[in-house]
């Protein structure tokens, strides 16, 4: 969950793609 919020920051576009694979992993 940490990884994903710091891939957040680095950019909007990449966020949602973090999104959608959290939710995969999940």
């Amino acid at each position: 969950m940490i990884k994903i919020a710091v891939y957040g920051k680095g950019g909007i576009g990449k966020s949602t793609t973090i999104s959608n694979l959290s939710v995969a992993l999940a």
